[in-house]
């Protein structure tokens, strides 16, 4: 376990609702990615453990020797507040879909499996 203190902002950043909605648009119809993201904006802030958003989201771990892994560790070490993830159920599949948020969420784990992680899911 790491003595290195990860900060989160009370919410997530505004600019995190358009990168989720690019990635959704992959996944969903426009309608339906319109409507995740607004239920997102209102949904309350929840929190997880990362192991279980990994185990969760089926996503394999990135290493620190991705660029934008590496860019958030840096952030964590540097004392700086970091944003929430932003989270969709897929039920049809079994799964939690990381809208924004998959390298904060691989940084964090390279330090701690159980660091709690504030989360909006829906």
């Amino acid at each position: 376990m790491s003595q290195i203190k990860i900060k989160w902002l009370s919410r997530p950043e505004e600019h995190d609702y358009p990168a989720a909605q690019s990635f959704l648009t992959l996944i969903y119809d426009p309608k339906t990615v319109t409507g995740l993201v607004n239920k997102l904006k209102k949904a309350p802030v929840s929190e997880f453990k990362a192991k279980d958003i990994f185990r969760a989201s089926r996503l394999s771990l990135l290493g620190a020797s991705n660029s934008h892994v590496k860019k958030d560790i840096v952030k964590i070490e540097s004392g700086n507040s970091i944003s929430p993830l932003l989270l969709v159920r897929d039920s049809a599949n079994g799964k939690v879909v990381i809208t924004d948020g998959y390298h904060r969420l691989c940084a964090v784990y390279t330090f701690d499996e159980d660091a709690v992680i504030p989360c909006k899911i829906v």
